[in-house]
């Protein structure tokens, strides 16, 4: 989902007819019906919506925002956010900052993430709301506890570390039921 993912099936499109592969379109176009891409705009639950996907730079949070006003326009947002070391999160919190409602800093048991600290330490000089909640399993518990009736997206993103270990809370959240 989102318009930016055209742009990558036209050059997937693209390189496979340049590849020199015998592959037909009518076996392109089902491989494009068929692909599931885990944690790229993955809505889980519709309501409240619960969407993880892997952005980790300001140009994915772009897209992502784009994508968030396509399918879900003018709802607010609580993100859970973890990254690496590396990354410019106030890029990506400026790039969702007008939809920001809360953002919940969390860390992943990764060696590159770093202290969620770091991440309010941003937040609040973007004058963003935001508060601690980790692990990453308890991030997602205050997100959703958050957005019951509230009309949120609770949104994970900022790596694909952080997001895999939301989809698996979840995941072992649903299997408890």
């Amino acid at each position: 989902m989102g318009q930016h993912q055209l742009a990558n099936a036209a050059t997937a499109y693209a390189a496979l007819k340049a590849s020199g592969l015998k592959i037909s379109d009518e076996a392109i176009a089902t491989g494009f019906d068929l692909v599931k891409w885990p944690c790229r705009f993955e809505i889980v639950r519709r309501e409240p919506p619960v969407i993880l996907d892997s952005a980790h730079n300001q140009d994915s949070f772009e897209k992502l925002a784009l994508a968030l006003e396509d399918y879900f326009p003018d709802q607010p947002v609580i993100l859970i956010i973890g990254v690496s070391e590396d990354k410019d999160v106030a890029g990506m919190l400026t790039a969702l900052k007008g939809r920001l409602k809360l953002v919940l800093a969390t860390k992943a048991v990764h060696p590159r993430a770093i202290e969620p600290e770091k991440i309010v330490e941003t937040a609040k000089r973007l004058g963003v709301r935001v508060e601690v909640a980790a692990p990453v399993d308890a991030a997602l518990a205050r997100a959703l506890d958050l957005a019951a009736g509230g009309g949120e997206i609770v949104l994970s993103a900022g790596s694909m570390f952080a997001t895999a270990e939301v989809k698996t809370a979840w995941e072992k959240m649903h299997k408890s039921l």
